[in-house]
């Protein structure tokens, strides 16, 4: 596809003699269409020619050759130059790629020969797989998507919370109290009553605590009753999650857990003793860190046993080995930023090739708060994802019985409508920001939302079904999509490739979210102004293949965030 930013900085390269690399990094889409379809920032040159950069823009604007093949005009602005891309060559250049590559429009081989390793979802055995698992979960699939839909060779892995302090607690709670609780029949739920009520008697009684200690000590030593009861927990919540992920569309390629790297600690161990940085502390042995301003990272815990770091160290020695990664992502809450840092940062001590360490990348989100505050599993104040899930479901399903009663299949298109609600609303913000979880709010069917994105599908779908077919690209009339609505329309397809570079520079799936959202207003005006089915074929053609475009964006879009898309609403 024809690059109108490459062609700029060419262009301004020739006069500034600057690289046309650095010079396309800094080429900007204008807020406003009016003031051009490309803008170049002259301050950006102001250092390096050592001018003011409204006299770098007049005289860029003087010297440019405009043959009005690919630029028409360019006017300065300020310190701006404002490029004004020739509308015929744009509709061209993107009816013709659209034609060649279909579904695949957007894709690219940028990824080709690198891998990718995402750590994400990562829910805790043993406890509720709540609402605040929902953002690891679906920005980490978005980004499995899109990095793959990109040419890369991506592995996702579910680190799931299977070993630690928390399950000496839960095999105590067994020995005291498991004849009491249905583990077999409602697994989460009274696995979560008998933690809170450890937790609880823990904190009255220290002699309680320390046994709790003792018993994931003995687990990681292999003892034969606390690893029956571990293995028991394992399975049963293992099931209870896959029937989320069910309803989320979610899957993994390893689900090798925290457990998995039980006997591969001692490595890490052993190499951090021989570099002479693993100093003893308070019984404990740790990694200072004072020359990195952070608080040591503790590698082994005064009762001998493991901790988090220790085995996200073995997991990068482990995935290094293993996948040859180019870049791992680690999609865990703005909490563990810390962790990640000093792991990061111990991690440079494992004797591991720099493209390993350079490639290991923190993706920290906000967390999901209740109205009163931050969920908690000791304290019992959680929000079971599956619950609202299925919630969500029926609130759709109700919408489309009071609207459209006699639509065919409504439970599957209900479970779309739901799902994918839950999944935008997650989708839609910068990841970093906190999400206050309001049920009203996040269920809301109207406005910037995933149904409306679905909607303008259906209704896309609903244009062609009435003619039978997509027109073929050479039925089509360039000439005939040069109004504002259509060039503005044409413009945003443009851009879906770089938008989903963009999404995996900075690793954050909202770009792609409001994309949509953009693209499904562009053309609710473009439906609004015009009659597509009309009595001129020429420009009834013309449009029917601008519906067809956006159609079909919008539903690879939509499933690169991990929604569905239904035929009909």
């Amino acid at each position: 596809m024809l690059d109108f930013k490459s062609k700029i900085a060419e262009k301004i390269s020739d006069i500034t003699q600057i690289s046309i690399e650095e010079l396309q990094n800094f080429i900007e889409i204008p807020p406003d269409s009016s003031m051009g379809d490309y803008a170049f920032p002259c301050f950006k040159l102001a250092k390096t020619l050592r001018k003011a950069p409204p006299v770098i823009a007049n005289e860029i604007a003087e010297k440019i050759e405009i043959d009005g093949k690919i630029i028409e005009k360019v006017e300065i602005q300020g310190g701006y130059l404002n490029f004004f891309i020739n509308k015929t060559e744009l509709i061209k250049t993107v009816l013709e790629e659209f034609e060649n590559k279909k579904e695949l429009f957007g894709s690219s081989n940028i990824g080709k020969g690198k891998n990718i390793v995402i750590d994400y979802s990562s829910p805790n055995i043993a406890k509720q797989f709540h609402i605040g698992h929902l953002r690891s979960t679906v920005i980490g699939s978005s980004l499995y998507k899109i990095y793959k839909f990109l040419g890369y060779n991506v592995t996702g892995i579910n680190h799931l919370g299977d070993y630690g302090t928390q399950f000496g607690k839960l095999i105590e709670a067994y020995k005291l109290w498991g004849e009491e609780y249905n583990i077999e029949d409602n697994p989460i739920d009274e696995l979560t009553k008998m933690y809170v009520r450890i937790n609880n008697l823990c904190k009255a009684d220290e002699n309680v605590l320390n046994n709790c200690r003792d018993n994931f000590k003995k687990l990681e030593d292999g003892d034969e009753y606390c690893t029956e009861i571990w293995n028991k927990f394992k399975t049963l919540s293992l099931k209870e999650f896959q029937r989320v992920y069910d309803l989320l569309g979610v899957k993994f390629d390893s689900l090798n857990g925290e457990a998995f790297y039980s006997d591969k600690m001692w490595e890490v161990k052993e190499i951090l003793e021989k570099t002479g940085k693993l100093v003893e502390s308070e019984g404990a042995k740790i990694i200072p860190l004072d020359e990195q301003n952070m608080t040591p990272c503790i590698i082994e815990k005064s009762n001998g046993s493991t901790t988090y770091a220790t085995r996200d160290l073995a997991a990068i020695l482990y995935r290094a080995r293993t996948y040859d990664f180019d870049k791992a992502l680690y999609v865990t809450s703005y909490e563990q930023i810390l962790h990640f840092k000093q792991v990061f940062e111990v991690a440079n001590l494992l004797g591991l090739d720099e493209k390993y360490l350079k490639g290991l990348t923190h993706v920290p989100f906000g967390m999901v708060l209740l109205p009163t505050g931050k969920m908690s599993t000791r304290e019992g104040t959680v929000v079971k994802l599956e619950d609202l899930l299925n919630e969500s479901i029926q609130r759709a399903k109700q919408i489309i019985e009071t609207k459209n009663p006699s639509l065919e299949n409504k439970e599957s298109i209900a479970k779309k409508v739901g799902v994918g609600a839950i999944i935008f609303n997650d989708l839609s913000n910068s990841r970093i920001k906190d999400e206050v979880f309001d049920w009203d709010e996040i269920l809301n069917f109207n406005g910037e939302t995933g149904p409306y994105i679905q909607y303008m599908y259906v209704r896309t779908k609903s244009l062609l079904e009435k003619v039978n077919k997509h027109p073929l690209l050479t039925d089509i009339k360039f000439d005939l999509l040069n109004d504002n609505t259509e060039i503005e329309i044409l413009k945003h397809i443009y851009n879906y490739d770089n938008i989903l570079q963009n999404v995996i520079n900075k690793d954050e799936p909202s770009i792609l979210s409001r994309y949509l959202i953009d693209l499904s207003q562009k053309y609710s005006s473009f439906y609004n102004e015009k009659h597509i089915i009309c009595d001129n074929k020429d420009e009834q053609n013309a449009r029917l293949y601008l519906t067809y475009m956006v159609g079909s964006i919008l539903k690879n879009g939509a499933e690169l965030l991990g929604m569905e898309m239904p035929e009909r609403m």
